[in-house]
């Protein structure tokens, strides 16, 4: 997992908040959960609307930043905000659902990691997910090869990128013998960014964070900026009206425990 920046991840907060907003709007409504896991909270805003929407319900989120939780403790202090990793996450008690919004992509072995979420829930309980769909082309594409192919390549080269992408089916034939009813669906969502940079802005909280870090000499960050730069300038054109259009595929999944 990265190191995140909550300001820095919070300037396209819109645009983030959608997919999670679009996921939570598909959880069964006559579902009754007494306890809700959000796996990856972040800032703590989803957990949040999960308390709100389901108030008898015991609240808990889990993130590795300890300072995207301390922003989820000031947000409502009455959820149980846990630091961990969700890789060797343990309940308890068996949740009745199962939030996760842009997280799990940082995890490999998904062969054996949603069975496994499945099988913690309690029986009629949820798995609502949301991931990026990675593809290896884009922006993903175009940092992998600037940090590998520049005179940085030997701090840059062999940082972990995010995991490469999974066929919609595949979770089908993992999730299905396991699931009473499931439904799996993909959306592109085109944000219009705004800025001189916009990509570098999307990734700089994130995915470009560990590279920056990397690279002690601000000369030395500064030049691997403008190489992607760019490129980023020849995949993603500013469009006459001053806009950069940013196509971002993503994979939801809403599953019901046996």
């Amino acid at each position: 997992m990265p190191t995140w920046d909550p300001d820095v991840y919070q300037r396209y907060k819109a645009y983030r908040d959608r997919p999670a907003l679009d996921l939570m709007l598909q959880i069964p409504r006559d579902l009754d959960p007494q306890e809700i896991w959000d796996l990856g909270c972040g800032t703590g805003e989803h957990a949040t609307l999960l308390a709100a929407r389901h108030p008898r319900a015991k609240v808990h989120g889990l993130d590795s930043s300890p300072e995207m939780l301390a922003r989820g403790q000031a947000m409502r202090g009455d959820i149980d905000w846990v630091l961990g990793d969700i890789a060797t996450f343990a309940p308890d008690v068996a949740p009745d659902l199962i939030f996760t919004n842009a997280a799990l992509q940082w995890l490999e072995g998904h062969e054996t990691l949603f069975p496994r979420l499945m099988g913690l829930l309690a029986p009629g309980g949820v798995l609502a997910c949301q991931i990026p769909v990675v593809a290896d082309d884009g922006w993903r594409r175009s940092l992998r090869e600037v940090a590998r192919d520049g005179p940085w390549a030997d701090r840059l080269g062999a940082l972990a990128p995010v995991r490469s992408e999974a066929d919609p089916r595949s979770y089908h034939d993992w999730l299905s013998p396991l699931s009473a009813d499931l439904d799996i669906w993909v959306t592109t969502y085109v944000h219009a960014l705004g800025g001189e940079d916009p990509l570098i802005d999307w990734t700089s909280g994130t995915s470009l964070k560990p590279y920056l870090e990397a690279l002690s000499d601000p000369a030395e960050r500064a030049a691997f900026l403008a190489t992607w730069r760019a490129r980023l300038a020849v995949d993603y054109p500013r469009r006459d009206d001053g806009v950069t259009l940013f196509p971002f595929p993503r994979l939801f999944i809403i599953a019901q425990r046996y």
